[in-house]
C-alpha cells in the first residue's frame, strides 16, 4: 500500500557522492526514504531504498537522480507488493529521476567543511508524469566527502497515484521524502 510517492524521493540530494572525476560526484548507494502514513494512522507506510544513483556537478550545479521503484522496502511484504503492483505500477513505470540544477551553488565551498543550504529547481518524473519542482536541502562536506539531504512533499493525484476510496483514509494525500 506504500505510495508510489517513493519515486520522489529520488526527486533530490539525499545520499553520499564520491569523487569520480575532479568535478563530477556520482554514486551508487543514495538513500531515498518515502512517508505517506496519514495523520490518524492504522499502521505507518514508509519505505526505503538505499541503491538510488546520483550525479552532481560541481562545476555546473547540474544533477542527476534516479531511482528504481521496485528497490524500495518495506517493513510489510504486501505492501511493498501493493506499492509496485497497484499504485506505482512499477513494471510499466521502472524509475523516477529528477534533473535540474543547484541554482545557488556559489554558496558552497567545496573546499571547506561545512554545512550549505541550496535551493535545487528541475523537473521530476514519476508513474509518468514529469512535472517542475523546487526544493531545498542541504550540502555537507566533511574531510572532502559529500553529504546531501532534503525534505519536501508532494502529492499523489500530482502524479497520477490513485487513493481508493477502500483504502482513502490510511494512506496520505501527499507523501513526504526525505
Amino acid at each position: 500500500m506504500k505510495i508510489k510517492t517513493i519515486l520522489l524521493s529520488s526527486l533530490l540530494l539525499s545520499g553520499v557522492f564520491s569523487a569520480s572525476a575532479q568535478d563530477l560526484y556520482f554514486t551508487k548507494t543514495a538513500k531515498v526514504n518515502f512517508d505517506c502514513t496519514p495523520v490518524n494512522p492504522v499502521e505507518n507506510i514508509d519505505a526505503v531504498n538505499n541503491e538510488a544513483t546520483s550525479f552532481l556537478n560541481k562545476k555546473t550545479g547540474e544533477i542527476v537522480f534516479a531511482v528504481l521503484v521496485k528497490s524500495f522496502r518495506f517493513e510489510k511484504a504486501l505492501m511493498e507488493e501493493h506499492f509496485n503492483e497497484n499504485y506505482m505500477e512499477s513494471g510499466k513505470f521502472p524509475k523516477a529521476e529528477f534533473k535540474g540544477k543547484v541554482n545557488n551553488l556559489s554558496d558552497v565551498n567545496f573546499a571547506k567543511d561545512g554545512d550549505y543550504p541550496v535551493k535545487v529547481a528541475g523537473n521530476f518524473t514519476m508513474h509518468g508524469i514529469t512535472k517542475p519542482i523546487n526544493v531545498d536541502g542541504t550540502i555537507s562536506i566533511k574531510g572532502g566527502k559529500i553529504h546531501a539531504k532534503s525534505k519536501f512533499s508532494v502529492k499523489l493525484e500530482d502524479y497520477k497515484i490513485d487513493r481508493p476510496k477502500v483504502v482513502a483514509d490510511k494512506i496520505a494525500e501527499k507523501v513526504t521524502i526525505t
